[in-house]
Formats: C-alpha cells, sequence, structure tokens
C-alpha cells in the first residue's frame, strides 16, 4: 500500500495504545467496571487522534483520497488487534488453551479491502476452529461491547470455517464478504485454512454465475440510484460511476483471475498500464470525494447534495477559474471521473468475454461464426457488433470513425470493445481537417436526426470522446454541471436525453403524454432543422455571455459546417435563441390576456416556427429531470400554442371581443337549458367580459352551479382534482374583501400546498370568485377525500381569522438543507407595457414555504389588487408574476408608487426564519456572556 513507518505511528502507534491499556490494567486492579472505561477512553483518544491526522492529510490534496482510507482501516486494525490482546491478556486469559481456544478476527466486506470510510460499518468476522467455547464467547462478547461504546457501527459474524464454506455457498453476499477477508489479527493457521477451503470449495468452477449475479446486482443498484452517471446530486457509494462499480469490478476480477490487488490485473491481461492508472486515479478521487463526506456530515452520508457540494470543493482545494465556480470545476471532476469508470467496466467486460470465448474453441462455434460474418461499408461484423480488422483503418481513412457510429446506428448493431479501443487511441484524427470534411458532417447530421435511436449512438460517440472532438462546442460542456436544483443531469447529459425524448415524440412512443407534439412533428417541415436545434439549444452553458445568445451563434457556425441551408440555420439559430420563451410566456403570463398572446405572436411570426419551438420547448423542459414535465404545464403550452395559431392565421383579429364574449355566454346557457330565462340572463351579468374571456366552457358550468347553490353561505370552497394535469383546482366563492387572495394562498402555504397558477374575480355585485391550481409536495393533484376535507377546514380557519397563516408556516417550514447552498438575488420588474389593462409585476428570488402569501400579502398592504398571479419555480428560484391594478382600478404608473411597491416586494422575499437567525444567535451569545 505504499505506507511509510513515520506516516503510519502518525495515525496510530500500537505500542503506546498497548503501554496506555497495560497502565490501566495495572491502575485498576480488581475494579472491573473502571478498567473497561479505562479501555473505552484510550481507544476513543486513538480513534479521535488518528482520524483527525488522516482528515488533515486529505485536505491537503484530493490525491490522497485512497491513503486517508487506508490510513483510517489501518487505525481500526490496530485498535482491534490491541482490544483482542487486552481481552486475552487481562481479562479472559487462556493459561493453557485447548485447540478449539483459538480465534482469527477478520476483517470483511469493504473494510476487507483494506480501506475504510470514518462513517463506514466495520464489518468483522469472528472465526472459530469447528465450536463455540465460553473463553472464545467471552473474549467477543467483551470485544464486541467495548467497540460499541467507542460508538463504531459493528457488523460481525461469528463462524467456523464449515459454516463460512456452507453459507457462501448458498449466498452470493456473504460469498463477496468472504473473497474480500482480511487477516487482522490471532490464530493464523486458522484464517490460512478458511483461505484454502474458500479457493477449492467455493470458487472454484463457479466463475461464470459469480460474474452473472453481480452484473446482475450492478444494473438493480443503478436503477435504484438514478440510471445516469450524471445526476447532479451523485450518490457516491451507489451510484454510476460510484466506488462500488469500482469495487465490483475489482470482486470479478479477483473471482476470475485470482488477484490480490488491482496492479495485478495488468499482468492478468485485463487492463493495460494506461488503464491501471486510470483505475487508481478514479479509485483514488472517488475515496477523496467519499472520506470528506463523512467528515464533513459527521455521518455515512453518501450523496453529494447541494447544501455540501460547494464546502467539499473548498476543503479538497477547488477554485474558481475560466468563468467556472470551485463547486462546478469540482463537480465536472467527479462527472469525467465517473465516466473512466464506466469506460473500465466496457473494457474489462470485453476481455472476460473475449477470454471466456478464447478458453472453449470448438470447430462448430468457428464454422458458425464464419457463416455470421459479413462486411458492411469495410466493417466486419461478429455476433451483431461492428469491428475493423486491420490496425490502421482510422489512419487511413478518418471519416471511419465516423462512419462506425452511422454505420452502427444504420444497422442497428454494436460496437465491438476492440473497434472502440482502437479509436481511443486514434483520436488525434478528429482534427480540423475531419471537421471540415464534407463527408464526415453529412454522415454526422444523419446520426443527430436518425430515425432510429440517434440518443444511444451520440451517446456513444460521447462516451469515446469522438462528440467533443467533432464538435468543439459540445466538447466544453462534458460534464458541466449547472448549479441549481431545478436542472438534474450535467448539460451533456440533458442534450443527449433530449435528443432521444425528440426521436420518442417522433416515433409516437408515449405519445399520450405529448399527443400535440407527437402530432406537430409530423407535420414540420424540417426535421433537421429541430433535432439541430435541440442538440444546440443548451450548448454555450457555462459561459459569461447568456447562453441563449452564445448557442445562436454557435449555429450559424455549426449549421452550414452540416451542409444545412440558409433557411434551415436561421431557423435553428433563432430556436436556440429563444428556446425558453414559450416556455416562460406559458407559465408566467396569464394567457388569456390579448395582450401576452399578440406579443408572443409578434416574436414568433409564422406557424412552421410556432410548431417548431412547440416541440422543442416540450422537449427541453422533459428532459430536465424526473417530474419536472406534467400535464399542468402541458396544459398551458398548448393553450398558448392554439391561443397564437389563431392570431398568426388571422382569425383572432377578424372576431370583435364582445363575439367572443357572447359566444361563451351562448356556450354556457346550452348547458343551463334547466333554468329559466331570467336566472340565465341575472347571471350572465354578474361577471366582467375578463371573466368570459378567461375560462373554458366546462369551468365556467362548475362556477355557475357551484354559485347557484351557494345561495346565503357565507363562503363556499369546491375542489376540483385534474389528475391529467397534476393539479387541484381550488375555487372559492364568498364575499371579495381586501386581502382575501393573501389568506387564500396562506392556507395553502400552511399544508405544505404549492401555488402554481390563480385566477381571480370580482362579480359586479361584489362577490370574489377566486381560483387556485396547487399541487402536493411531489408535484401531483391532491385527490384524497381525507386531504381534501383538511384542506377546506385550513381555509376556513384562516379566512376567518382562527389560524394566522405567518405563524403556522413558520412552525411548518422545515426547509430543505440543500436550499440554503444557493443565494438567488431579489429582483422585481414592474411592467406596464406587457398588458392592455394590468401592471405586471414580476418578482425573482430563493423560492420557500409560503413565498406567495407573504408576496399577495404585500400587494394588499400596498392596496394592490390581483387580477391574477402565475406561480413558477425553477428548483430553488421562485418566479412569481402578478397582474395587479390600484384601488381605482389603474395601472401602477406613479414613480414614488413603483418604487414602494419595488421596496414592499424585496423585503417580502428575504426569508423571515433566516432573518431571525442573527437576533437570536445574538441574544444567545448575549445571555452567555451575562453568565
Amino acid at each position: 500500500m505504499g505506507r511509510t513507518m513515520p506516516s503510519l505511528l502518525e495515525i496510530a502507534d500500537p505500542e503506546r495504545i498497548r503501554g496506555d491499556l497495560d497502565a490501566a490494567a495495572a491502575r485498576a486492579g480488581r475494579d472491573e467496571e473502571a478498567l473497561k472505561r479505562a479501555v473505552v477512553d484510550i481507544l476513543k483518544a486513538a480513534l479521535a487522534q488518528g482520524r483527525a491526522r488522516a482528515r488533515e492529510r486529505l485536505e491537503q490534496g484530493a490525491h490522497r483520497g485512497r491513503s486517508c482510507a487506508e490510513s483510517l482501516s489501518y487505525l481500526q486494525d490496530r485498535v482491534i488487534e490491541e482490544l483482542y490482546r487486552f481481552a486475552t491478556t487481562h481479562a479472559f486469559t487462556a493459561s493453557n488453551p485447548s485447540k478449539a481456544e483459538r480465534i482469527a478476527i477478520a476483517a470483511v466486506g469493504g473494510y476487507g479491502r483494506g480501506t475504510l470510510a470514518p462513517g463506514s460499518d466495520v464489518d468483522l468476522l469472528f472465526l472459530l476452529p469447528y465450536k463455540q467455547t465460553p473463553w472464545g464467547e467471552s473474549v467477543v462478547e467483551y470485544m464486541l461491547y467495548v467497540l460499541w461504546d467507542l460508538g463504531l457501527k459493528v457488523g460481525h459474524s461469528t463462524r467456523s470455517i464449515a459454516d463460512c464454506i456452507r453459507l457462501a455457498r448458498a449466498d452470493f453476499t456473504i460469498r463477496t464478504a468472504l473473497l474480500e477477508a482480511r487477516f487482522i489479527y490471532g490464530d493464523r493457521e486458522l484464517y490460512d485454512d478458511l483461505e484454502k477451503r474458500f479457493d477449492a470449495e467455493v470458487v472454484k468452477g463457479t466463475a461464470n454465475e459469480f460474474v452473472e449475479a453481480k452484473l446482475a446486482e450492478r444494473d438493480q443498484r443503478h436503477t435504484r440510484s438514478g440510471e445516469s452517471r450524471y445526476l447532479v446530486e451523485p450518490n457516491v457509494k451507489e451510484g454510476k460511476g460510484g466506488l462500488r462499480d469500482l469495487n465490483t469490478l475489482f470482486w470479478i476480477a479477483k473471482y476470475v483471475y485470482r488477484v490480490k490487488q488491482p496492479s495485478d490485473l495488468v499482468k492478468a491481461g485485463v487492463f493495460t498500464k494506461e488503464e491501471y492508472q486510470t483505475f487508481r486515479k478514479a479509485e483514488n478521487f472517488l475515496w477523496a470525494v467519499r472520506c470528506e463526506l463523512h467528515f464533513l456530515t459527521g455521518r455515512a452520508e453518501e450523496r453529494i447534495t447541494f447544501d455540501l457540494q460547494t464546502e467539499m470543493a473548498k476543503r479538497l482545494g477547488y477554485q474558481t477559474h475560466r468563468g467556472l465556480k470551485a463547486v462546478e470545476r469540482f463537480m465536472k471532476h467527479y462527472f469525467l471521473i465517473a465516466k473512466d469508470v464506466g469506460d473500465l467496466t466496457r473494457i474489462f467486460c470485453a476481455v472476460l468475454e473475449d477470454q471466456e470465448k478464447k478458453k472453449k474453441p470448438s470447430i462448430g462455434r468457428f464454422m458458425q461464426a464464419i457463416r455470421r460474418k459479413k462486411v458492411i461499408r469495410g466493417f466486419n461484423v461478429e455476433s451483431g457488433r461492428l469491428a475493423v480488422t486491420k490496425q490502421d483503418f482510422f489512419d487511413k481513412d478518418p471519416v471511419n470513425i465516423i462512419r462506425l457510429f452511422h454505420v452502427a446506428d444504420q444497422h442497428g448493431l454494436d460496437i465491438h470493445p476492440d473497434a472502440l479501443k482502437l479509436l481511443t487511441r486514434s483520436l488525434r484524427l478528429v482534427d480540423a481537417a475531419l471537421r471540415k470534411n464534407e463527408e464526415a458532417n453529412r454522415l454526422f447530421l444523419e446520426i443527430l436526426a436518425s430515425r432510429k435511436d440517434p440518443e444511444t449512438t451520440l451517446r456513444w460517440m460521447n462516451e469515446a470522446g469522438v462528440l467533443g472532438r467533432f464538435v468543439p462546442d459540445f466538447g466544453r460542456i462534458v460534464a458541466l454541471m449547472q448549479f441549481n436544483m431545478y436542472h438534474h443531469y450535467t448539460a451533456d447529459e440533458h442534450l443527449l436525453r433530449a435528443i432521444g425524448i425528440l426521436s420518442e415524440v417522433e416515433r409516437g412512443v408515449n405519445a399520450a403524454e405529448y399527443p400535440k407534439a407527437h402530432e406537430l412533428m409530423g407535420k414540420i417541415k424540417s426535421r433537421n432543422a429541430v433535432y439541430m436545434a435541440v442538440f444546440l439549444h443548451d450548448i454555450a452553458k457555462g459561459r459569461d455571455e447568456d447562453h441563449s445568445d452564445a448557442g445562436a451563434a454557435i449555429a450559424r457556425r455549426l449549421c452550414p459546417r452540416l451542409g444545412m441551408s440558409a433557411g434551415e440555420t436561421e431557423s435553428v439559430a433563432w430556436l436556440v435563441q429563444n428556446h425558453l420563451v414559450m416556455s416562460d410566456v406559458a407559465q408566467r403570463r396569464d394567457i388569456a390576456d390579448p395582450r401576452t398572446v399578440r406579443d408572443f405572436a409578434d416574436l414568433v411570426q409564422s406557424p412552421e416556427r410556432l410548431k417548431m419551438l412547440f416541440v422543442l420547448t416540450v422537449v427541453d423542459i422533459k428532459a430536465v429531470g424526473p417530474g419536472v414535465w406534467n400535464g399542468w404545464k402541458a396544459q398551458l403550452l398548448r393553450q398558448l400554442y392554439f391561443e397564437t395559431e389563431a392570431v398568426l392565421q388571422g382569425g383572432d383579429n377578424a372576431v370583435n371581443r364582445k363575439t367572443r364574449v357572447a359566444d361563451a355566454k351562448e356556450a354556457l346557457a346550452a348547458h343551463l337549458a334547466d333554468w329559466s330565462k331570467a336566472a340565465r340572463d341575472r347571471y350572465f351579468t354578474r361577471h366582467a367580459d375578463g371573466y368570459w374571456l378567461s375560462l373554458d366552457t366546462e369551468t365556467q358550468v362548475r362556477h355557475a352551479q357551484l354559485i347557484e347553490g351557494a345561495k346565503d353561505a357565507p363562503l363556499t370552497i369546491a375542489a376540483e382534482p385534474e389528475p391529467d394535469r397534476d393539479v387541484t383546482q381550488l375555487t372559492l366563492y364568498t364575499q371579495d374583501h381586501p386581502g382575501l387572495f393573501a389568506r387564500f394562498a396562506g392556507a395553502c402555504a400552511v399544508l405544505g400546498m404549492n401555488i402554481v397558477d390563480a385566477k381571480i374575480f370580482t362579480t359586479r355585485d361584489g362577490m370574489a370568485l377566486d381560483m387556485l391550481w396547487v399541487q402536493d409536495a411531489s408535484g401531483g393533484a391532491i385527490a384524497e377525500p381525507r386531504r381534501l376535507a383538511r384542506l377546506e377546514e385550513t381555509i376556513r380557519k384562516v379566512l376567518s381569522g382562527e389560524i394566522l397563516p405567518p405563524d403556522a408556516i413558520e412552525q411548518r417550514a422545515r426547509r430543505e438543507r440543500r436550499t440554503e447552498a444557493f443565494s438567488v438575488a431579489p429582483q422585481v420588474f414592474i411592467d406596464n407595457e406587457a398588458s392592455d389593462d394590468y401592471t405586471v409585476i414580476e418578482v425573482n428570488g430563493l423560492d420557500r414555504p409560503g413565498l406567495v402569501h407573504a408576496l399577495s400579502r404585500a400587494l394588499f398592504h400596498l392596496g394592490l389588487t390581483i387580477g391574477s398571479a402565475h406561480i413558477t419555480t425553477y428548483g430553488e428560484r421562485a418566479v412569481d408574476v402578478f397582474y395587479v391594478k390600484d384601488v381605482i382600478g389603474h395601472k401602477v404608473t406613479n414613480a414614488n408608487k413603483k418604487k414602494a411597491v419595488e421596496r414592499h416586494l424585496l423585503e417580502a422575499l428575504a426569508d423571515p426564519v433566516k432573518k431571525s437567525r442573527p437576533a437570536k444567535r445574538a441574544k444567545r451569545e448575549e445571555m452567555a456572556a451575562a453568565e
């Protein structure tokens, strides 16, 4: 392990520990309790001192990760060794031991590898000759109680050799633990006997079943922890590309080749020296991350959450450089290492497969291989995989590098690992000349817009390092993490997933999830333009300039190079430049306001662009991560699409607003046929024009029935779950009064509901008809009768004053610690041009429970009436938009009033919990000083 004696003595000095224990025994005499307390104190001090030294070394540089883990393992070994020595010398002396009174102590599992994280379990095997004796039972029990008193999590088993062999045959988990067993102290002969029998009676002849079991176990683990290795809050132990993948690789190597150390894999012909160095580098880095994670949290935390990433980067020595924050550089390093682990696993599995084939030559299989072998465009096809036969295949024609992936895509073939190996050695050929090659560019565009499986092929190109070289701007975002809670993946992973989702949309996979996008994709004139826009929409992330502007500039350079026409190039550039606009308008503006649709239509200008932008927007949102795309967003986008399509086709300009109101009333009248004409006419006069233009007929029918049924009831509440849109519509009908909406929003916040949209109407007879669309904390509709009843009860209590929302929200608010890692600059924008009738106020800030309530309450105190509210969150960032008027129904135009609005809303954005912390801290310090 490359340890030197002085450095190990700094971690743990066994002679000093032994001396301290012997001295304690002499002092305590026959007082067993005092002696046990002294033993615990001495060992606890040794552990604390050794861990502090290990941490100090680790934080001198991330390259010390494995050294730290080995040091902690060495420290634990010495503690166990001296504890066993003490137990058998001072506590339970066997003056004339029999053959049965022998124990070998072995580390198993992860601890058996000679590496240990600060919070890891200490897995021990107490090995007996054949049966337990009273002496052995006493020694094991004494040791375990001391280890538990030290605060260690000890996994232990007490078994004979026969027990170990029998259980290992039946259980792969136990077999794997014993595979990694390592002798610590005790009877060495006993342990050596276990090793020999384990090899002969368990391992021999069972390599295939072990490999199959471990690879299946790995796949299940990846599914549990997230399929991608590019999740922005990765699990360093269990995640794809994490330590467990390296462990699995070595378990298999140890089992199949019976190697002792990873370096033996070079001798076995599994890895080259360079690949072994990659293995060591990955292992070293991942151990540094895992150990620091445990040190920082004080527990066995394996997930690098947002609230830890910044401090982790700082402690491991990362600094801001070339426009990337220190935390982004740290996480980019992490994802590049995870990619290396994936490469090593692929190489290793390929070697295993090839060597297995060589072990079993047969004439029959040889003849079968001859019959299967065929050639496609210069490539051999071997067992369904593309292969190359000559080492200079790529040197002779570098276009073959791109052609390899093109053929694989067109014919649905895998690529032989040997071809990928040769490709890796030939990456220097992906140079400026190849990037200018017309044929190479044509092939790449066909890969990108393939009707088969473009995501998989592009992913292969990315993993092989080809994609980032052929499109250097893409290379800049490989493994680039966006430090926010909205994006679930790295920038390159987001783009590749987006391409895969676009392909699904086009082919009609999961068409029920995005039916309109599927329909429009079949009508778009240039598929290539849409695929290219999806590929490029976030390609300029991580730069100083706006990524939409920079991405459009990249599109104008890259599209002509790939052979796209001037018209297609301009379409791609426009789509990249405006890829966020449709989402922003749909979620943050009142689509029922004619000005919103008119302004959006002025930007889009053509039905073809509208189709392409709709598809791009759907794909982009869906590719952000699980749960981000939902029925509510789908409905908003469809509504905006239909409204804008009507304007672009000239239909809406020809329809008089009064005619649209009359049409809405006529449609409602058809559903109220059982009402008298006089009752219908009275009802129609209660609502202003905005009401008739904002809602669909189905909703208006429900409102009519609700209002008719309310009669003289002071408060009527209706809840309508809409599972298809993942929202629940809440309707409140009561006497209007100032601040009603703020209280309504407060009631939802008290129960932890997320408000995603709101519409507020006041009838001509002074009644409020307020609508909120809410989701539960997981982003779904609230449908269970019990939860709906509780929601109604809470709303009634808040409106009656029985519950005060600010107090209840603060008691409930248990902000995720992850959000504390972020700071969002609070901003307030006041716009009098976005609507003909309202002042539009957009508020940006750090999201928190009860934020909508705080903002609407501030608007109420400012004397402003809310016409509609649009609530959007992007991870930790909230963007809330309010359409408001002053008390006399005018826009907010006075300069002083606008300043007051901005000041009060900025105050509302401030987190009351955070604001109270300094005061509470000061009070505690004052009390401490007084004492």
